[in-house]
């Protein structure tokens, strides 16, 4: 008898949801066999030609920041879709948010997180001999996506993406530079996933609620440190290709609501490259940093944070 793999048995559960008429129940099958099998040829080629490239540019070496060769990843990838909610497509096909969460994969479409942790991932697998695997490149995300690198249920993902930075500071991925950027005190009790309950799935759980409940009081303690969009042009020129941008917003409960790399092009202006829901591809903007903090929708400024060497 032949042994199915994980990503056969989804697709072929999800081809069962067709024949039953349940056409969302086959698309969110469909989206976790594409996110958690990780093992897509493309994918793996991708890591593999990306691994190659950092190496034959001097990129991989021990002492080149993390941040520099995660950003010519993340130029690699121009061009990749956007797709949202990735990371939760294990709950819409029935998945239980308490039990261990499934690692969502992929170098072939990217949101603004996804875009951050891969390309970091990418270029930290691709550090030391031997040919990069696709289990190193997992260690890599799932060490920056779980709060102590420890993957349980859906409350440890690190969902409030400064306690990612904060997270990773304690644990040497990255440094904060917030404080020393001048960045102002932002202590505002963060509670937008508790007070939109309705609009995480996992939240439906009870217990799962509780949780993320206690985790936003706990954060009450762990204030971020926002370099205020007035500010930006005065300290710019300390920020480095690939140091993780965190935009801030004002809406209420909320710490942030993109994440991306800075990226200075060869006249050493200061730009984005990121993975924008509106755009639809990774991309570096056409506008400056500041233009493009400008541009945004109550955002408030920036956090800052420098991936740490390979």
């Amino acid at each position: 008898m032949t042994r199915l793999t994980r990503r056969e048995l989804l697709r072929g559960l999800a081809a069962g949801a067709v024949a039953a008429g349940l056409p969302a129940q086959a698309q969110a099958l469909e989206a976790l066999a594409r996110g958690l099998a990780g093992t897509g040829e493309p994918d793996r080629e991708r890591l593999r030609a990306w691994a190659r490239a950092l190496r034959e540019e001097g990129l991989a070496r021990d002492g080149i920041p993390a941040g520099r060769a995660a950003a010519r990843v993340g130029e690699l990838a121009a061009g990749s879709p956007y797709e949202a909610f990735m990371l939760e497509a294990y709950l819409k096909a029935g998945g239980s948010p308490r039990r261990r969460e499934p690692l969502a994969l992929s170098l072939t479409r990217f949101d603004c997180v996804t875009l951050v942790e891969s390309c970091l991932a990418v270029a930290r697998a691709a550090a030391g001999g031997g040919e990069p695997s696709w289990d190193r490149f997992a260690r890599e995300v799932e060490r920056m996506r779980y709060r102590g690198g420890r993957r349980k249920g859906y409350p440890s993902r690190l969902h409030y993406f400064s306690e990612w930075i904060a997270d990773g500071a304690r644990r040497g991925l990255v440094h904060d530079l917030g404080a020393e950027l001048g960045g102002e005190r932002d202590a505002r009790p963060l509670r937008f996933m508790t007070a939109h309950r309705a609009s995480y799935p996992a939240l439906a759980d009870d217990a799962v609620f509780g949780e993320i409940g206690r985790i936003e009081r706990a954060l009450d303690a762990s204030a971020r440190f926002v370099v205020p969009a007035a500010g930006l042009g005065a300290v710019e020129r300390r920020i480095e290709t690939g140091d993780v941008l965190a935009f801030a917003t004002s809406i209420e409960g909320l710490d942030v609501s993109h994440a991306a790399f800075a990226w200075r092009d060869g006249g050493g202006v200061l730009r984005v490259l990121h993975a924008p829901l509106s755009g639809g591809v990774v991309e570096v903007t056409a506008a400056t940093l500041p233009e493009y903090v400008g541009a945004i929708r109550r955002c408030t400024g920036v956090l800052v944070a420098r991936p740490l060497r390979l």
